[in-house]
């Protein structure tokens, strides 16, 4: 099992940045990463245009982070509620799913990935519930949303 030294042109995810030296499997390198530009092979003349690169990517990430950081003021401000349909004494038809909250987001003006919200298991009752959303590396916000009946709550039936 061969591996092979490159230096990253593009971000890969699961596996580095712009600008990184990594080892990977040598076909990942020759069928993969080189054919889609995404690396280059390790070379004194590569060398100093990765380090370009890195200096590019040194202001990229504190862009993306100063981004991150005003979309999390902007998401903590929001306030949603979920409405959804229920049965006999308040229970849930189906769940809330990250799904739901993320057009709710998508409605209020806030666009992110839906992969960002982290909601450990559907929402299966009415009341107040947080999910974590994480933007950025270092950036990650707390959403308080509501989950309340669209119809009249009616008592269950002894």
């Amino acid at each position: 099992m061969a591996n092979h030294e490159v230096l990253l042109i593009k971000p890969v995810d699961g596996l580095g940045a712009e600008g990184d030296q990594v080892k990977v499997r040598a076909g990942y390198a020759r069928n993969f990463l080189l054919p889609q530009g995404m690396a280059v092979p390790v070379t004194v003349a590569n060398r100093k245009h990765v380090e370009a690169l890195k200096k590019a990517r040194v202001q990229r990430e504190a862009k993306e982070l100063d981004g991150a950081q005003a979309l999390a003021k902007q998401i903590e401000k929001a306030g949603i509620a979920i409405a959804v349909k229920t049965g006999e004494g308040g229970k849930l038809f189906g769940a809330v799913t990250t799904n739901d909250i993320h057009e709710k987001l998508a409605a209020a003006g806030i666009t992110i990935e839906k992969r960002r919200i982290h909601l450990g298991q559907p929402i299966k009752t009415l009341g107040k519930h947080e999910v974590k959303i994480k933007l950025h590396a270092d950036v990650t916000v707390e959403l308080s949303f509501d989950v309340v009946s669209e119809n009249p709550i009616e008592p269950a039936a002894s």
